[in-house]
């Protein structure tokens, strides 16, 4: 692959080192869309370029750990080994396991009406793929879509985030060593860019990022009824019953809030709990911080805030809570002076939250934590179902009834039950919005299918019962079809 690439190259530029104009992505669009022409991947041409991405991302797992943290000003190189590099090798692994199963066509049921003819559906490449991938997980955002690209057996052009420049030229330089660029190239750059290549003709787009950008990049989708996936976000609820212990829910729930110091699209971003029960969270949520993070200056295992914009956002949620009634709960165990420059943003509750704060009405991609009580269940789930339809839920409780009766009245992308994010992490199951927290969805299979196109066959057979209902018709069709209407 790698002369390929070299080849190549030499005649459209290396657009990882080089500005682009939309020219220039419309010359590697059109030489992706000729070598997908002349030669559909095979299984076995799939499973070498998975195999071959799985072995780069192992092979250079410090060297990305480092870069996404330089991206940040500091992020865990444990929370990318644990957060991207283990579901994105796990997304390779079991898409080569299950993809001769994939592949294969899945034989459908024939109306009886239409024996001995047969029915089957395929799956086919659709062609030329783009992605456009988020900053706050660069590294499995930008390859976990590649990796259900490469097995539909498509072609693909990725544009990484601008926000993690660092990890997007790693990204680059990795994919240009595997590949060809008229098999899967990399595109760096700005925004700018980013809205040049919307506006290409692909066979799909794949974008994860804000609902706002997901407008836009559907709007410029349009122009050429390109089909999207939209991956986006929105205020994932955590529901907490009375019965449920309040001391493990604030444990799970904190955890999985400041992975990544919240900026995370399925962070829980705000809870639900008994009205009775709000001071034992608080105390639970100090106790969980304190236990995680014994101190938040120089500590390597508490993410920075991705840039000064981000941080002076989330001061600005925090300080209008409080001007508009909010008990704000900054969780400093240390009691550390710090340093904004260096934007580590506490652990922060607000506590007595009202539908008038903008920390309840935008996604807050932070540690920032709102806390609403609620007095019954159902006015929990009625205050759900009032908002937009989230991207992930999570409910604790132990009832498996009352877990049955939420799960069927409350709609949201995707649930974890007793914890939070984990069914991210799941390869069987698929991952996506609805409504303004997304379209489509992909992981596992569910990329597979989204990246391809599900082809109906009708396989008709030598002696076709069709045939008497062909013009003439006489006597003999006109029983058939009462036969077979009815009346």
């Amino acid at each position: 692959m790698r002369k390929g690439a070299v080849r190549l190259c030499a005649t459209i530029g290396n657009m990882s080192a080089a500005p682009a104009d939309v020219t220039v992505l419309r010359a590697i669009l059109d030489a992706q869309r000729a070598a997908f022409r002349k030669k559909n991947p095979s299984y076995d041409d799939r499973i070498r370029a998975l195999r071959a991405l799985e072995r780069a991302v192992i092979a250079r797992k410090v060297e990305i750990a480092k870069v996404i943290s330089d991206d940040f000003g500091g992020r865990a190189h444990e929370e990318t080994l644990s957060l991207e590099l283990f579901p994105l090798v796990n997304e390779i692994r079991h898409a080569a396991r299950s993809l001769k199963r994939w592949m294969e066509p899945r034989f459908a049921d024939t109306p009886w009406q239409f024996w001995p003819a047969r029915s089957q559906v395929i799956y086919q490449p659709v062609g030329v793929v783009g992605i456009l991938a988020a900053w706050n997980y660069p590294l499995f955002l930008s390859f976990g879509p590649l990796a259900g690209a490469i097995a539909a057996g498509d072609h693909a052009m990725l544009k990484p985030s601008e926000l993690a420049p660092r990890a997007a030229e790693l990204m680059a330089k990795i994919v240009a060593e595997l590949y060809p660029p008229e098999y899967i190239t990399v595109v760096t750059g700005d925004g700018e860019k980013a809205a040049e290549f919307t506006h290409l003709p692909f066979d799909h787009i794949l974008f994860t990022g804000s609902e706002r950008v997901g407008k836009e990049v559907m709007k410029a989708a349009s122009e050429n009824l390109t089909p999207v996936t939209l991956e986006l976000g929105g205020k994932s609820p955590a529901l907490i019953h009375s019965s449920y212990s309040i001391k493990t829910a604030a444990a799970r729930i904190l955890a999985a809030k400041l992975y990544n110091a919240g900026q995370t699209c399925v962070a829980p971003d705000y809870v639900l709990l008994p009205r009775d029960r709000q001071t034992e969270f608080v105390d639970a949520a100090k106790e969980a911080v304190a236990g995680m993070y014994p101190r938040l200056a120089a500590n390597p295992d508490y993410t920075h805030i991705v840039n000064a914009r981000h941080y002076e956002r989330l001061k600005n949620l925090v300080e209008d809570a409080r001007r508009k009634g909010s008990g704000v709960v900054e969780m400093n165990p240390a009691s550390e002076a710090l340093d904004e420059s260096a934007r580590v943003f506490p652990p922060t509750l607000l506590l007595n939250c009202s539908d008038e704060m903008t920390a309840m009405n935008e996604e807050i991609f932070g540690p920032v934590l709102p806390v609403v009580v609620y007095s019954t269940l159902d006015e929990a789930v009625e205050y759900i179902n009032a908002r937009p339809h989230p991207l992930s839920m999570y409910y604790f409780d132990n009832n498996r009834k009352r877990v049955r009766d939420v799960l069927a009245r409350t709609l949201a992308g995707g649930v974890t039950v007793n914890d939070c994010v984990l069914h991210v992490g799941q390869p069987n199951l698929p991952f996506g919005g609805i409504g303004p927290s997304g379209m489509g969805q992909y992981h596992g299979f569910d990329g597979f299918v989204t990246f391809s196109k599900k082809k109906g066959v009708f396989l008709q057979s030598r002696w076709s019962p069709v045939s008497f209902l062909r013009p003439p018709y006489g006597p003999l069709a006109r029983r058939i079809l009462k036969f077979l209407i009815g009346g």
